[in-house]
């Protein structure tokens, strides 16, 4: 599943906005918890966990070419894995950013529940909505 959002920015700024480490500024409770320290939080090895709705998430960078894009891989233990993409190209408003998320469950019955279905059903509102939070956090 893909969808996009408008950042008014462009791409040098707004490609922050996308990383663990940026995202701390406009994501409610996003707090990623890097492991091992690592200076630079795009840089291809790294990782870092979340925790959302009682789950916790490992998240690695598996490539990146700033400012175009940066490419993730995620795994929730038990639940599902994937990968999610946030490509940016710049606008004349800024920077149009697509972010391309494909995720597998890892069990019977997380293939059998609902939950996926119904956040690729809601997926393009998602990512829409980051755009207020975003713009909030830009004013």
């Amino acid at each position: 599943m893909s969808a996009a959002l408008h950042v008014p920015l462009p791409p040098e700024a707004a490609f922050r906005l996308f990383t663990a480490r940026g995202e701390r500024d406009w994501v409610p409770g996003g707090e990623p918890v890097f492991p091992v320290g690592t200076p630079d939080d795009t840089a291809p090895g790294t990782v870092w966990l979340t925790s959302s709705d009682g789950e916790e998430t490992t998240w690695l960078v598996a490539s990146c070419a700033f400012p175009r894009w940066v490419s993730y891989a995620r795994i929730t233990p038990g639940v599902r894995a994937g990968t999610v993409t946030v490509s940016l190209a710049a606008t004349e408003a800024g920077s149009e950013v697509t972010v391309t998320c494909d995720l597998t469950p890892l069990t019977p019955a997380a293939a059998s529940a609902s939950a996926l279905d119904e956040f690729a059903a809601g997926y393009t509102s998602f990512i829409r909505s980051w755009e207020k939070l975003i713009s909030g956090h830009l004013t």
